[in-house]
């Protein structure tokens, strides 16, 4: 199978947006009720993309996933932390695309001078069927390490989901850091296949 991971492109919103769609309406991965509009979508990736890695899984002509990082928090001493996402098309998972999408992630976040990423997880009681532990259990194969958990952060379905974040360092803490570099001015080439 060969998998190209590249930048997202703004054609790619209308596709991404039916991945997504899937996930708001018919499990707690996120905590949305309703799908957000093609154009909220579209400005969603935009202000992502003015600073931080946007990719996509494609293989032949086909997007079958997507993950970017967004920033953790909007205070400036929060700036070496950000937030990561990750959807996959359904029939696609564990077929290794997360890893793939992820491992192109870190690097570029890496080349930005990013030291921490983290993931907020909503969780269920065990035989939900709107919930799973895929995601707890893919991050923790990353090395990710849970830091923190909110009992009943969130309602959906009629019933209370926890959340769950883990966090995993990307490089050394110096003091002082140096300052991030926006995607835009790091961005390599990423547009390869690999396998």
């Amino acid at each position: 199978m060969d998998v190209q991971i590249r930048f997202a492109q703004p054609e790619d919103a209308e596709k991404l947006l039916a991945i997504y769609a899937h996930y708001v309406e018919h499990t707690a991965i996120s905590f949305e009720h309703a799908p957000p509009s093609l154009a909220e979508f579209q400005r969603r990736m935009e202000t992502i993309q003015s600073f931080y890695p946007y990719l996509v899984a494609e293989v032949d002509d086909q997007l079958l996933g997507y993950c970017y990082a967004g920033p953790f928090r909007s205070a400036a001493s929060y700036a070496w932390s950000v937030e990561s996402t990750i959807y996959l098309n359904p029939n696609w998972q564990g077929k290794g695309l997360g890893n793939l999408l992820y491992d192109r992630l870190e690097e570029e976040l890496q080349a930005m001078g990013i030291l921490s990423i983290k993931a907020c997880i909503g969780v269920g009681v065990e035989g939900d069927p709107y919930s799973s532990k895929s995601s707890e259990l893919f991050h923790s194969k990353r090395g990710y390490q849970q830091v923190a958990h909110f009992p009943q952060a969130g309602y959906k379905f009629q019933r209370w989901y926890d959340m769950i974040w883990m966090e995993k360092s990307l490089g050394e803490f110096d003091s002082p850091p140096a300052a991030p570099q926006s995607i835009l001015k790091v961005k390599r080439d990423v547009n390869e296949e690999v396998s």
